[in-house]
This record gives structure tokens, sequence and C-alpha cells, in this order.
């Protein structure tokens, strides 16, 4: 059957909103400005080559790195999107140093954190990027939203997901009833459901890490390394890398066919000895999909990163996330 015959966004979040008497309709109405927000910035992405859109900005962000131009595009299409679809009270995005408050009169019950454009130095070169998000509760009394409002640890996010632009557009997302994966079908301009309820498999054959990083590593990362990569007494081989250099598309292959990512500590980022991701936009939301596909996301030390309460809006952690076993024998070695 054409998936053009099958369920839509639109339907499923309209179906779980059903599932809930008490739902206003607020997160369901906020999940499709942002999809419709989504639904641009793919376009853009797609004719990127053909739009004068690649390269640098010439802007350097709050994280120290240069702003691309789709980097840039990728912002503000959110920004514009978001701050008058009246279901938000504030935002922050990784691209900019204070929160973004909304249009006064427009102010909603929840928070949007998102990462514009993840993985955006691999633009130049067509490899797969995406948009990451994350949505709370406001906690705050009064109309406008607070940068305390988006300092919630990760396991009370009501919804976290991603859109990955790459050989086809596709979102993921969760709302706490398991991960849900849409491709886009550009001829109509509507995401389809082509992967229902995501597991990612308990055990792997697959890691993710920048070996790169090998002489900078910590004994506990480089240990765990060089223990996948000796030779399975089951299988005759060891485990495979697999990296790309973009968390989105690292962590999505991942969730599809089973497998770990690490992004340890390093002696190397002396600058920023807390790791290098940010909790609020890449690490939180991954480590929310990752539990509700059934598996597993820890800092270094053995952290639950979904417990972990932010300090800062840009707050770095170490990350390691993936299939349930995998992580766990990771722990071992990072707490032995």
């Amino acid at each position: 059957m054409s998936k053009r015959l099958g369920v839509t966004v639109s339907r499923q979040i309209m179906d779980s909103q059903k599932l809930h008497p008490e739902a206003t309709g607020e997160l369901s109405g906020l999940l499709n400005e942002l999809i419709v927000a989504g639904k641009i910035i793919s376009a853009e992405v797609n004719m990127a080559g053909l739009a004068d859109i690649l390269g640098q900005s010439g802007k350097v962000n709050i994280q120290g790195e240069t702003v691309q131009k789709l980097d840039d595009f990728a912002n503000a299409t959110i920004k514009r999107r978001m701050e008058q679809c009246g279901y938000i009270c504030v935002m922050a995005s990784e691209e900019e140093e204070e929160i973004i408050p909304v249009l006064d009169g427009y102010e909603g019950k929840y928070t949007l954190a998102f990462d514009p454009l993840d993985g955006s130095s691999n633009i130049d070169v067509n490899v797969s990027i995406g948009t990451i998000f994350s949505v709370h509760r406001k906690l705050s009394d009064g109309v406008k939203g607070t940068e305390a409002d988006l300092l919630q640890k990760g396991s009370l996010q009501v919804a976290a997901g991603y859109i990955i632009y790459g050989s086809s557009t596709m979102l993921v997302y969760t709302t706490g009833e398991g991960v849900h994966g849409f491709t886009l079908d550009p001829s109509v301009g509507e995401f389809f459901l082509s992967h229902p309820d995501i597991r990612i498999p308990a055990h792997s054959k697959y890691y993710s890490v920048n070996e790169a990083y090998t002489n900078y590593w910590f004994d506990s990362t480089r240990k765990y390394v060089d223990y996948l990569k000796e030779i399975d007494s089951e299988t005759g081989r060891p485990y495979s890398l697999r990296y790309i250099g973009s968390l989105v598309a690292d962590f999505h292959r991942n969730l599809i066919t089973g497998g770990i990512f690490l992004y340890p500590r390093d002696r190397k980022n002396t600058t920023k000895p807390e790791g290098k991701l940010r909790l609020l936009y890449e690490a939180a939301p991954m480590a929310l999909l990752v539990k509700e596909a059934g598996g597993v996301a820890i800092t270094d030390d053995g952290r639950d990163i979904l417990e972990i309460v932010p300090e800062s809006l840009h707050q770095r952690v170490p990350l390691i996330i993936g299939s349930r076993e995998d992580v766990e024998t990771a722990k071992k070695f990072y707490l032995s």
C-alpha cells in the first residue's frame, strides 16, 4: 500500500491526543507548527547548492563555532514560526546566548529548546544533518516564560525529537508513548508513518566514536574501545565502526540498527572539561528518545542523562547513548 494512503503525522498526533481526555490540544498544535518549520528547512536544505546558501555566514555563535548560512536560515525559520504560534512561553536555541521571548499576546504553557541544524559543519559535503527539539511544561508564575522554565531535567520533557535531512527527510519523535518515525513525501508535502513504534535492539555490533581523539582519551574510554575491537567468540569478528560526525545521523542509524554512540570527556578539551555536546539541545532530547525506544543514555561517570538538572542554557555533558546492553557494558568500564 502506498504511504500516501497511510497514517500522516497530523493524524498520529491527533489520535495520541484523544487518548488523553484532559488534553487541550496545545501540545498537538506546537508539534504541528514545528513540523511546518521542518518542511521549510527541508526544502531549503534540498536546494542549498542552487540557492547560494552553502558556506559560512561570517558569524560565530555562543559556542565559539562558525555559523553556516543554513544554520542562520534554520534558526530564523523556527523562531519566526514559533514566536507567535501561541503554544510556548519562551525558547532557547543552541545558536543564541540568551533566552528567546515570544511575541506579546502569544504566550503559551510550554517551552522549546532546539538545535536548528545539528551537524552543520557537514552541510557543504552533503552529509545528513538535522533539527533537534525538546519541549517542557512552563513552571513559573506569570505570563512570560523565564530561563528557569527551560532549565528542567530531561525526564520532565513532554516531547522530544528530531528531523533528519538526508536521502529522505524523516521526523522521529516521542511524547512519552513510544517512538515513531515519519518520512516526508515531497510530492504532497506530508509526513507519513514509516517506522511505527521504533525499538532499538538491546545489543548490537556497531559503535560510533571519533577515534581521531584516541591519544587524548582517558584510560576508561581507550579500554572500552579496545574491548569493542576484540574478536567476538560467537560472531568471529569485532564490533564495526560507523561514525559520520553528525549526532543526528549517527544516533538515527543506531536507533534503527542498534549501536552505541560515545562522545566522552578527553584531555584535549581543557577549555570544555565537562564534554562537548549540549545537554538541553542534544543530549536530553536524544536520551528521552532512546529511553522510549528501549535504550539507555548516560554520562561517562555513569549518571543518567535524563536526571541531570541543567545549570545553564549551554551546559555541556559527555554522552554515551544507544543499545541497552552495550551501554551497560560501557558503564562497567567507566566505573571500574
